[in-house]
């Protein structure tokens, strides 16, 4: 990435904005993303319209030739607009006469602009209005010298399932329909008993008076040969079938209007859905009173949401749109305070949605709080206050905390923690907020923290730190790691698989100096010299000791280490395997500078560390090495841009900034090559490859606007 210039953070209030700096935001934000761009197109309602239970965020597909675009929910289906100019019919992208372009992009929105026909120009607009509502907005103009007849046919599909035709109701001009949701999803399933609904019922309509509607089975492809009749025919027919009941695979409505030249049309089709359970008259009401309200005011609130980010000059669109794109994932990951947390609260993905990483945070995914700060920094607060109202009272912060409360999963009866960035993420957010208040509660809530951390997690009291009985979730590294995980393929049970309980285990107790060093930072700020002097002492006493007992000078890299003789093995295994953790030195700032460099000639062995997509997570030349990301959660090897972040925040403490650059770099091309070939974020990425197979649109995959942001300070 090239040398940013930071131009500032407009912290006016909003009729100062909307007065002054509206067009400047709408210049900044507006782009030209074609199907190849690095666009992230994955929309979820504003966090004041989301609902936990019964949520729908879309993917728009607006790149693939083979299809129209589309907006598709996960295990919901999709909806589309099928177009027909005097009898041609344009059923897909690649035989539109010029091709998407999105001019702008938001969490909750996105405009395109288009030209199915010669002559024919649209601007459409996508909004996610609420969890159970989503529009499509369609202005349609007649550029052409000769009049046109237009015929336009919005579809529900419901993809691999099937819709059942409740009726078709005149008054609403528009389908009722009912269909099961699966909960099961790949990675972790959804929970009913929760509160997930699996009997829905959708309701299509449009803002306009519909020509005919129907209901059909079989695939979408097959709708061109249902409107595309045979011209000889005596059976050809303009209308669609009328269907008012039964079981099909999609329902369709007929919209047409002849178009004069320089005429222009507006329309507009809805899907809204709710639980069988409820009286549809509820949602009817809804959609009646958003058919023709204007989008505009929504279009203001984004400006006006992202009117507080960092303006940054960057040499190529590609970078812009990885930027913006970041903001989009982690706010379109907001939800309002509901069930037993008083404070806004985000989930890891809202499309695609899965068990696990629905409902409630762990400290590691709040690491994306440090860059949503730059965009509402209210509300990265209010996400990190989650953890201090449901803190127990002996200080723990537990793996998950949530609006199903506190989650520290006990084994053997003791309780799991998170990895423990907790003070480290406040810090950071106060940098940005400069919220004082905000800053003294999580000082206290962060010491307490800590000092639990010292009486729970080093259980030896010697100064180091082991992950407790339950390490295999509660140390992050959960699949694969080569250290901890005793069989290659985790076969056996937790307690005999996972060995970070009888471990001084490098990371943990790197993390622990961080917090250290973090709230001697904030104590400093808050004026508490004596209290930041205690833990800064204790960061550098926890820092000696890693390097008396962690080093190994033969290699030049920090290990974990032997909990009962602090040696580099375990029983008959070799504890030395080099993992990304041991550049966390640099970011503890625990490693002297000799170190320092020592690590950095490893971290740049292009046999071990220095590959193409960034840093892995384990070295090359590792017997457990692999760069393929066939599932969740591995780390032998893939790409974690959090912990590269990491990595890349430790090279610009110890001053190594052009290497820093290189690594950003690096970051940037790997979600570049993600973002142009499928428009997702990744949980994590091949260092080597480009084929992936794990969940996509992953909060914490925001940092990389942290990251962006901090390149134009060196």
């Amino acid at each position: 990435m090239k040398r940013l210039f930071f131009i500032g953070v407009t912290w006016l209030p909003v009729m100062v904005i909307m007065a002054q700096n509206f067009k400047s935001t709408e210049d900044y934000l507006r782009i030209h993303a074609s199907a190849s761009d690095p666009l992230y197109t994955t929309y979820a309602a504003a966090m004041a319209r989301s609902q936990l239970y019964g949520d729908k965020a879309y993917k728009m597909d607006y790149y693939s030739d083979c299809r129209p675009v589309s907006y598709s929910s996960d295990n919901a289906g999709s909806m589309y607009c099928i177009w027909k100019v005097d009898q041609v019919v344009i059923p897909r992208i690649g035989a539109y006469f010029e091709k998407p372009v999105v001019c702008f992009s938001f969490p909750d929105m996105a405009i395109m602009e288009y030209s199915p026909f010669r002559g024919i120009q649209v601007k459409e607009t996508f909004f996610v209005y609420s969890s159970t509502m989503a529009m499509v907005d369609m202005e349609v103009k007649n550029e052409d010298l000769i009049p046109h007849d237009l015929a336009v046919y919005p579809i529900l599909d419901a993809g691999h399932d099937s819709l059942e035709i409740e009726n078709f109701n005149e008054t609403l001009d528009g389908y009722l329909t009912r269909r099961y949701e699966s909960p099961y999803r790949l990675i972790s399933n959804l929970k009913p008993e929760s509160g997930y609904p699996t009997r829905l019922r959708d309701i299509f309509t449009c803002n306009v008076k519909t020509n005919t509607h129907g209901g059909y089975e079989g695939g979408a492809e097959s709708f061109y040969n249902i409107i595309k009749t045979d011209f000889y025919s005596d059976k050809r027919t303009d209308s669609l079938n009328m269907r008012r009941n039964g079981f099909v695979s999609f329902v369709a409505l007929q919209l047409k209007k002849r178009l004069k030249p320089g005429e222009k049309v507006t329309f507009r089709y809805i899907r809204g859905f709710t639980s069988q359970q409820d009286d549809p008259g509820k949602m009817i009401r809804t959609i009646d009173s958003v058919r023709n309200f204007l989008l505009k005011t929504y279009y203001e609130d984004n400006l006006i949401l992202f009117s507080k980010i960092p303006r940054i000059h960057f040499q190529t669109q590609s970078e812009k749109l990885i930027y913006l794109g970041a903001f989009n994932l982690v706010r379109g990951c907001m939800y309002p305070p509901t069930g037993k947390t008083s404070y806004n609260f985000y989930v890891f993905s809202r499309n695609p949605l899965w068990g696990w990483g629905h409902g409630h945070q762990v400290l590691h995914e709040s690491l994306s709080m440090m860059a949503y700060a730059y965009m509402d920094p209210k509300s990265a607060q209010g996400s990190q206050r989650v953890y201090m109202e449901q803190q127990r009272e002996d200080g723990l912060i537990a793996y998950r905390h949530g609006p199903r409360g506190l989650q520290d999963y006990p084994h053997k009866n003791i309780s799991t923690t998170s990895a423990p960035f907790f003070s480290w993420i406040n810090l950071e957010i106060f940098e940005t907020s400069r919220d004082r208040q905000f800053l003294e509660d999580s000082y206290v809530s962060g010491a307490k923290y800590v000092n639990w951390l010292i009486q729970n997690r080093d259980t030896d009291h010697d100064g180091t730190f082991e992950w407790g009985p339950y390490g295999i979730i509660e140390n992050v590294r959960d699949w694969y790691n080569a250290v901890f995980q005793v069989s290659a393929e985790r076969y056996l049970d937790v307690d005999k698989e996972d060995i970070s309980d009888e471990l001084e285990c490098l990371d943990l107790t790197l993390m622990v100096i961080k917090e250290e060093r973090s709230l001697s930072e904030m104590a400093k700020i808050l004026g508490k010299e004596e209290e930041s002097k205690h833990w800064q002492g204790l960061a550098d006493k926890t820092s000696k000791l890693v390097n008396e007992r962690m080093w190994d000078d033969s290699t030049g890299f920090y290990y974990s280490i032997n909990k009962k003789d602090h040696t580099f093995q375990f029983m008959t295994r070799d504890l030395k395997r080099q993992e990304i953790i041991g550049f966390l030195a640099l970011w503890a700032e625990a490693a002297p500078p000799d170190r320092a460099a020592r690590l950095v000639q490893t971290l740049t062995d292009t046999t071990k560390f220095w590959r193409r997509y960034g840093i892995p997570t384990l070295s090359a030349q590792d017997p457990w090495y692999s760069p393929y990301v066939d599932y969740c959660c591995k780390w032998n090897g893939p790409v974690w841009l959090l912990w590269d972040y990491m990595v890349y925040d430790g090279l610009r403490t110890y001053k190594y900034h052009e290497l820093a650059s290189r690594l950003a770099n690096k970051m940037i091309q790997c979600v570049s090559v993600q973002l142009s070939g499928n428009h997702n974020y990744w949980e994590s990425y091949s260092p080597d490859n480009e084929a992936l197979n794990c969940p996509p649109n992953y909060i914490w995959d925001a940092i990389i606007a942290k990251m962006m942001i901090e390149e134009q300070q060196k």
